[in-house]
């Protein structure tokens, strides 16, 4: 195989992990139900002055967007790629994920700072209203969650949207003990305390939520992937020399990618070692879009240029840091035996 008709093999592998759509009548089921009771919510939170009810419908009014948002994400997802994205339009769905943590953040800090203002000079609650209302509020939100655990929550577009209304059932829990204090108590403070909470759990789900999603915006290897132990894994297959270049990101959530240069010993099949490597990677690590390149060591790659190995990072002048193809690779080279990641 060590002369084969072309320098290059580039293998592909394009059975990509897509998820199923996940089915937008589950969606919209629970967009009907949120945006109905968040607008009782709203007039019993008023008459009732109950911030936490208040607050309640607020997080109801993110969860509704979320959903609207998950809707269109996905429905752009699924344009086929033309033109100058290759990709399609499917980081839409991480767009819309970002912008639910971001609402999520942002709704947390102004309801903290209402809780503090009330829990300093607390208004005057009924505790029954509230009381009645959350555990309505504990009903819809217990729906919506069963509609949307039925969705596929694989996208990271539609565990925002799931995350919301997870938050928002919390926090309706957490606003009927604060109803039942005040009605039997008489502890107006609950109601503040109770807001604080749902605060504390909008910040956990907000902040995971971008934090995943600007994973995928800046190229991040997918959670569980370590991109030098991977390498390893790749140089120590047979006949493989040398392993740079390695790239590994995410597409959308749930579809990995990666793409690699690999240089094979003289007189190597560079076809099996593509066809090993790509098993490899898909068995082992659920990349089914992998592009290889693959070449021999020494190769003839063009009439002014030898493939050789790539120079080892680090101090030195011998041999080794001898300039040669790929001289400025991409990340950490991967050598067979102790190497500098």
């Amino acid at each position: 195989m060590s002369e084969h008709a072309h320098s290059h093999g580039h293998g592909h592998s394009h059975a990509h992990g897509v998820s199923p759509d996940a089915d937008r009548r589950w969606l919209r089921a629970a967009l009907t139900l949120l945006t109905a009771y968040m607008a009782v919510e709203v007039v019993i939170g008023v008459v009732a002055q109950s911030l936490a009810l208040i607050s309640d419908a607020a997080h109801m009014l993110t969860d509704a967007v979320s959903i609207v948002l998950a809707l269109i994400a996905m429905r752009l997802a699924a344009r086929p790629a033309r033109g100058g994205y290759t990709y399609g339009l499917k980081r839409a769905e991480i767009l819309s994920a970002q912008a639910n943590g971001i609402t999520l953040l942002l709704l947390s800090v102004w309801l903290a700072y209402e809780a503090v203002e009330r829990l300093i000079s607390p208004p005057e609650v009924t505790g029954g209203l509230v009381l009645i209302t959350a555990l309505a509020g504990i009903v819809v939100n217990l729906i919506c969650t069963w509609l949307l655990s039925r969705a596929n929550r694989s996208s990271l577009n539609i565990e925002g949207a799931y995350q919301h209304i997870l938050t928002d059932l919390f926090g309706f829990v957490a606003t009927a003990v604060a109803g039942l204090i005040v009605l039997t108590t008489g502890y107006e403070r609950a109601d503040a305390i109770a807001s604080l909470v749902v605060v504390a759990l909008m910040l956990r789900a907000g902040t995971g939520l971008v934090r995943e999603s600007g994973r995928i915006f800046m190229e991040a290897a997918p959670a569980g992937i370590d991109p030098d132990a991977l390498g390893d894994h790749l140089v120590a297959a047979d006949e493989v020399v040398e392993v740079h270049d390695l790239h590994i990101w995410q597409i959308t959530s749930g579809q990995p990618a990666l793409s690699a240069h690999i240089l094979v010993a003289p007189g190597g099949d560079c076809h099996k070692v593509r066809r090993t490597l790509q098993e490899l990677l898909s068995g082992e690590y659920g990349i089914t879009h992998a592009t290889l390149q693959v070449d021999h060591v020494g190769e003839q790659g063009a009439p002014d240029q030898l493939l050789t190995l790539s120079p080892r990072p680090g101090p030195g002048s011998g041999p080794e840091q001898q300039p040669g193809h790929c001289e400025d690779a991409h990340g950490p080279v991967h050598r067979q035996g102790p190497h500098r990641h």
